[in-house]
């Protein structure tokens, strides 16, 4: 029998704790980078069931909150709360190790990483571990060969977009930034 209140489950990632086994499971998506929850109306997926519910209410209820300085709207009130912190420049969240502050949680528990060495996302080709989503996803194209990033100029193909921006400096004739820097240096001596 669970008590009211009582959060059994730990997420041994994030340490967020849930009352039931099925919501920890639907987190750890989040973890995985997983989205196995798809709207029917517009495909977008989610990484679990609570969030596909909530971004339902976009296509079937009008969202009257609105954000007075951009006109973006919400359906609900925390999410105009979260939002209106890009205006206001607010960073509520602090972290304890450094005393870096962000705006929003996800991006302080991301940044938690730096300091724990937690890697959650694993390649599952080569087994290397990541800190970001992001840097698995990038990551992938390794072993995919997959070059999304095509030069305008010459058809060169890249796996990331910031080699990409590099490349273009071939062409425009742009020196390198790190150039710029260790140049700037010796000038100062």
């Amino acid at each position: 029998m669970e008590l009211a209140g009582e959060m059994p489950f730990k997420c041994e990632i994030c340490y967020e704790r849930f009352s039931l086994f099925k919501t920890l499971s639907e987190h750890m998506n989040t973890h995985a980078g997983e989205r196995p929850f798809k709207c029917g109306l517009c495909g977008k997926l989610f990484s679990n069931t609570t969030s596909v519910t909530l971004h339902m209410r976009t296509h079937t209820v009008q969202m009257p909150i609105r954000c007075e300085v951009c006109d973006r709207s919400f359906n609900r009130s925390e999410y105009l709360t979260k939002h209106m912190r890009i205006h206001t420049g607010e960073k509520p969240f602090k972290c304890e190790v450094c005393n870096r502050r962000f705006s929003q949680k996800d991006d302080l528990d991301r940044h938690t990483r730096v300091h724990t060495g937690v890697k959650p996302y694993k390649c599952e080709i080569c087994d290397k571990r990541f800190s970001q989503f992001g840097n698995l996803s990038s990551h992938m194209k390794i072993h995919t060969g997959d070059k999304p990033f095509k030069c305008e100029v010459c058809d060169k193909r890249f796996r990331r977009s910031d080699s990409l921006n590099s490349h273009n400096r071939i062409h425009t004739g742009e020196k390198y930034s790190s150039v710029k820097y260790v140049t700037n240096c010796l000038h100062a001596k």
